[in-house]
């Protein structure tokens, strides 16, 4: 899985950051930033999955990855 954060989308509602806090970061005004190149190993999927799906404004965008995945 791979995932990108589209920063001008972000209305810094933070869940990304409270459900997957070792791939989102934010700043001093609550906007999300994106940790590490957007690979997502298999154990923090899930997390991964919750954050893009509880982000209001969908500024997380899941990415088709052909190669194999970070936890492989």
């Amino acid at each position: 899985m791979r995932i990108r954060l589209d920063r001008t989308m972000c209305d810094g509602f933070g869940a990304c950051a409270k459900h997957a806090p070792q791939y989102f970061s934010l700043d001093d005004w609550g906007y999300a930033s994106l940790i590490g190149n957007g690979a997502v190993y298999d154990g923090d999927q899930d997390a991964v999955k919750r954050a893009l799906l509880d982000c209001p404004v969908h500024a997380i965008i899941e990415m088709a990855d052909d190669t194999a995945t970070a936890g492989s």
